[in-house]
């Protein structure tokens, strides 16, 4: 199955980014791009790709084990950026980015102790994508707009482990479908 683990915003916070991308949606240009859908907006903590069904309860208890070593932790979304000239539009997180960080590499720790294969390490950066392009798309003014963006401030309080399910219909313009599988409460958390 294809896996992630990931940091979910709550209900209120999607919605009032769910307003923002309305707003750039009615920018010029907007339809070079393809906007993602609330039901898939997330902090993704670590891509795991393709994992073997054998090896989901070791990820999953490894998973476990990080969420209870890591305190919950202030986030709220804040600003924007873009990936690739354009390819992925992004609304960014300010708070406690170190601990979120922290998460993010001992979601990719577990990963690879579990024997799930994973390419080079990367600095993490917090991101929640919002819209993508297959070309070069000049973004300069919706990452302008989301500089002005930021939500009220949550606390973060779970890890989660989520399927992506890709569309299979063909029908332009169908997102992906994501399903928790695992969710652990994080050490501050309960």
């Amino acid at each position: 199955m294809r896996l992630f683990a990931a940091v979910l915003p709550p209900e209120d916070v999607t919605s009032e980014l769910a307003a923002e991308v309305e707003e750039l949606r009615g920018m010029p240009g907007a339809d070079h791009l393809r906007w993602t859908g609330r039901p898939g907006w997330h902090f993704t903590l670590a891509f795991y790709g393709e994992v073997d069904d054998d090896l989901v309860p070791d990820l999953s208890a490894r998973l476990e084990r990080a969420a209870h070593r890591t305190p919950s932790f202030r986030l709220e979304l804040s600003g924007g950026g873009q990936f690739g000239r354009g390819r992925a539009l992004w609304a960014g997180a300010r708070g406690d980015l170190e601990t979120l960080r922290l998460l993010a590499d001992r979601s990719e720790a577990a990963a690879r102790k579990a024997g799930v294969e994973m390419g080079e390490h990367r600095r993490y950066k917090p991101h929640l994508t919002v819209g993508r392009s297959r070309a070069a798309v000049d973004v300069r003014q919706y990452v302008a707009a989301l500089d002005e963006f930021s939500s009220r401030t949550w606390t973060v309080d779970e890890l989660v482990l989520v399927r992506s399910n890709l569309p299979r219909s063909g029908v332009a313009g169908e997102q992906p479908r994501y399903e928790a599988v695992g969710r652990w409460p994080l050490g501050g958390a309960g």
